[in-house]
Formats: C-alpha cells, structure tokens, sequence
C-alpha cells in the first residue's frame, strides 16, 4: 500500500516513482518471456517502420509470466487505493524501445485516446511501468511533465503518419507552455522499477540511437465503474471485459520464475 506522503505526491505532481519494486528473478523471467513475444508474428506485436518490434498488445492473455504481473498484488493494489474501487485491465502492453533503431513516442496525454477512441467517461484509468531493462538518460526514457494533469484534457491532433503507432499528439506550443510551469522529468534506474502516472499527465519519449534497449511494461487499470462505453478498437488493444481483477498473491511470479531456472537447470 501506498503512504499517505506518496498519496499526496501522485495527486499533485502527477506520478509516483518506486524503485526496485520487482526482484531480479521476476524481471528475468517477464524480460525474456517480452523477447519471445517480440519474434511472433501476431496481430498484437506492432512493429517500427523497421521492422523492429513497437509494441506486444495483451500479453497477459497469451503468456503466463505476463498473466501473473497483470494480477500481481504490487500493481493492483495500490491503483485500487488511490480510485478507491476495483479495476479492470483496460490494456496491456510491452513497449520496446529497440537499441538503435527505437521511435520516438510523441507528446500526448493516454486519457485523450481513451476517451476519445474508447468512449472512457473520466480520467479514472491508470498506466503503471515497469522497467525490464535499465533505463537510462541516454536510451529513450519517459519524460513527464510535472503537474500537467491538473490541466484536463488538452486539444490533440491525430498523428497518423509520424510513427508507424497512430496517436492524439499535443501541438508544440502547448508542450513548451506546459513545460514552462512545470518542468521535464524523466524517472530511471535498474531493471524492476515501479512508475505510475495520471492518465491526463503529459509525457512523451525520444528515439533510441544507442546500444542499450529499454523495455518497459504498461497495464492500464480502469476504475470497474468507469467501463468504457463506445469501443472503436480491437479487443486487444482496448478490452471490454470489465471484470474486476482478482489479484494472485505476493509470491505467484517469484515462484513461477523459480520453476522455470529449476525447469532449465
């Protein structure tokens, strides 16, 4: 559970950074489960205009080690305290900014697509990260804009072209204003960190020219009352099973991790 000094730092500055959260063995296992997944070809594994793998929609319902992370108590539980309800997994994804040749995720708000393509009611959805490689200054990390999420919901356009991922992108303007008051901050370190943000924060994240990849797990966890109403995507990137999630307990990825070195030994 969340302090209430963590609680009050999520609510005014938008996001809540906890390293170290996951231990090694649970980010070995999700890490080279994503890299399977990354080398099929499958609907839900979008790729750069490289070639290089974007994005692995839905993970959660096709591979076990991903099926725990998305029930696992440290993820649930603390997105339930601050909604104080229930949540469902509105979407799952393993983003993958490939060494080299990783795209640049323009400047956005994830609440603006949800309510705009998803019919979501209120900003009452979750991402919660976690990084499966180190991220570093130099790889591609997620920058956020501190308190942007106090300004509600900000004009966007429909960025079809830019990347080979469609996305409703912020203007320039509006981003320097927004950076004016509040700053840029990008949240690194090892394997195993722990990031939530507010789904009207403003973050975006730039492309990756180094040898170094930097993958990152997002669940987005949706109050179960604010289901969304008017779907226009695939089942796999947005999902209309609302049903609240019933979390495993605290050691269902660590003793699945285990099972698979003991299994490989």
């Amino acid at each position: 559970m969340l302090t209430e000094q963590q609680v009050r730092q999520f609510h005014e500055e938008g996001y809540l950074f906890l390293p170290d959260t996951f231990t090694q063995d649970e980010v070995a296992v999700l890490k080279s489960e994503a890299e399977a997944i990354y080398r099929q070809e499958r609907p839900e594994v979008w790729r750069e205009k490289s070639g290089a793998p974007r994005t692995a929609f839905a993970a959660h319902l096709y591979n076990e080690a991903h099926g725990l992370l998305a029930r696992h108590p440290g993820m649930i539980r603390p997105v339930e305290q601050l909604f104080g309800e229930q949540v469902y997994m509105h979407q799952y994804k393993i983003n993958a900014k490939a060494s080299f040749t990783g795209d640049v995720w323009q400047w956005h708000q994830d609440y603006g697509t949800w309510a705009r393509d998803d019919g979501m009611p209120e900003p009452r959805a979750m991402n919660i990260a976690v990084f499966l490689d180190e991220v570093m200054p130099i790889n591609g990390p997620l920058m956020l804009v501190p308190r942007s999420h106090t300004h509600g919901v900000l004009a966007a356009g429909h960025d079809t072209s830019t990347t080979s991922y469609p996305l409703w992108t912020l203007d320039e303007q509006t981003v320097t204003d927004l950076v004016e008051k509040g700053g840029i901050v990008a949240p690194t370190g090892k394997p195993g960190g722990l990031l939530l943000f507010h789904g009207n924060l403003v973050h975006g994240s730039a492309g990756n020219i180094t040898p170094y990849p930097r993958k990152i797990v997002y669940l987005t966890l949706n109050a179960v009352s604010n289901y969304i109403r008017k779907p226009t995507r695939p089942e796999w990137i947005a999902h209309t099973d609302f049903t609240p999630i019933v979390p495993t307990d605290d050691g269902a990825l660590t003793r699945y991790a285990q099972r698979l070195q003991q299994a490989a030994a």
